[in-house]
């Protein structure tokens, strides 16, 4: 009904406990404004499919003794509702009150009197003055998917007027106010029932809720609800997990989201704020998967590029390769030792890596002779972007920091290598991670939502996107 759009994103109410979010999301005035909007297309739609049934009985008029009469066929021709408004009930949900409304019919008539005289006709039907309010509660369903009912309704019809036309429509004239009022009363009913029938129905919306997304082979993301909504009177906060997890196996990583909050700002509909502790999670995912380790091979390299991988171009830093094994090819194995970290200081993302490198020569029958272990500690910078209703990435190298764990063909200047080694990771590492990155990580939505003109930016510990939003059928 209507509220379909801002309830849509404000229904949620989990079923864990409550604990820090990774990801923040609130609802301004902005957006409730929004559902408003669309949602009184929705309601008069429900309206207009109002069914009054039949009516018929026998009516004593004085002097002319009893008339049977039957209305039938009643339809709506109009629905108008000029005044809605929609509002916050702190700590419950929403009221949604509809004022002035207007409503016209239009059916058939007949009457029976005094035995032998039978007439029929048409008949219009106009509805002035309607109210209605609704309190719209929300809960959560046994699935941790949100739910939502009406928790009281009222309508009053301020007018009924009726004209019958054609035939002995006179007589019906005379006991026009008793047939206003048996339609007004019909009307009240049916108005508010289905109000409840339209909040009723945007429940199947509501379980389109992504609670757990697919992101790739390796990782999904869980945006269930760790705490129930905080409703104020201008806006409504949710607190979603915002946990990556292996696909199949949800394993807690060693650390915890820390508590944030939002900044004040309502010139935008919605706010997501996403924690490091989000981005951390997902590191912690893909190690685990082994998704950072690779081999890189010479076919690698850009052909551009003067340095090749084998043991000539390694000779001449490393002599001892040069001489134990002349004219080979080479095969480098990146392999991260721990997760990397990520930090969020403002307008700023920052990736600290740590991984070991180890180079091998490979023999013409095609076994690896292992030559040195390196390790590698980088520093990259992220850029963040808001594309669908996906967050995507890219890197660029910062610094690179080189040693020697462990060496086959005697000590060597390690700072040698350093040259090499940024070709690698520029060239090699870093598109391939770019590419994974392009791809971007769905976002928290709810059926066919999309984010209209999204503003991110890197504040302490989280990044926020600021966005309008739309909802299409």
């Amino acid at each position: 009904m209507l509220l379909c759009c801002c309830l849509v994103l404000v229904a949620l109410v989990p079923t864990t406990l409550s604990v820090n979010p990774g990801v923040e999301a609130r609802l301004t005035d902005k957006g409730l404004e929004y559902g408003r909007q669309v949602g009184m297309v929705i309601v008069q739609q429900k309206l207009k499919s109002i069914k009054i049934p039949d009516i018929s009985g026998k009516r004593r008029l004085g002097k002319f003794g009893k008339v049977k009469y039957n209305l039938s066929g009643m339809q709506i021709r109009n629905v108008r509702l000029p005044q809605s408004a929609v509002n916050l009930v702190q700590g419950t949900g929403v009221r949604l009150s509809i004022s002035n409304a207007f409503i016209s019919m239009h059916g058939n008539w007949r009457v029976k009197y005094l035995r032998i005289i039978k007439h029929r006709g048409s008949f219009d039907l106009s509805v002035k003055g309607l109210t209605v309010a609704t309190t719209i509660g929300i809960m959560s369903e046994e699935t941790g998917r949100p739910a939502v009912r009406s928790l009281n309704c009222g309508a009053t019809v301020g007018g009924v007027n009726i004209k019958f036309h054609g035939g002995a429509s006179w007589l019906y004239n005379l006991f026009r106010k008793f047939i206003e009022k048996g339609l007004r009363n019909a009307l009240q009913k049916q108005i508010c029932r289905l109000v409840d029938e339209a909040v009723v129905d945007l429940n199947p919306r509501l379980k389109t809720l992504n609670v757990l997304a697919k992101v790739d082979k390796y990782a999904e993301i869980e945006y269930s609800m760790v705490s129930p909504p905080v409703v104020s009177k201008s806006s409504i906060d949710l607190g979603l997990k915002g946990e990556f997890y292996n696909i199949g196996k949800h394993q807690e990583p060693p650390f915890s989201p820390a508590p944030f909050s939002l900044p004040l700002q309502t010139s935008n509909m919605l706010y997501i704020g996403l924690s490091a502790f989000t981005a951390n999670s997902a590191a912690f995912v893909y190690n685990t998967a082994g998704a950072l380790s690779m081999y890189i091979t010479d076919d690698m390299i850009p052909k551009s590029s003067p340095f090749r991988l084998n043991t000539r171009t390694f000779g001449t830093v490393i002599s001892q390769i040069a001489k134990e094994f002349p004219g080979l090819m080479m095969k480098l194995l990146v392999n991260t030792v721990k997760a990397p970290v990520i930090t969020f200081t403002p307008d700023k993302v920052t990736v600290q890596t740590t991984t070991t490198v180890t180079a091998y020569a490979i023999q013409p029958n095609a076994t690896l002779s292992p030559l040195f272990v390196l390790n590698l500690d980088s520093s990259v910078s992220a850029k963040m972007t808001v594309s669908e209703m996906q967050l995507a990435g890219r890197v660029t190298l910062n610094k690179l920091n080189l040693s020697l764990v462990t060496s086959n063909v005697g000590d060597f200047q390690v700072s040698f290598l350093s040259g090499i080694f940024k070709v690698v990771v520029n060239f090699v590492v870093i598109p391939r991670v770019n590419v994974e990155l392009a791809k971007g990580c769905p976002l928290p939505t709810i059926g066919k939502m999309k984010l209209v003109n999204p503003q991110l930016k890197i504040l302490k510990d989280y990044m926020l996107i600021g966005t309008d939003v739309q909802f299409t059928n």
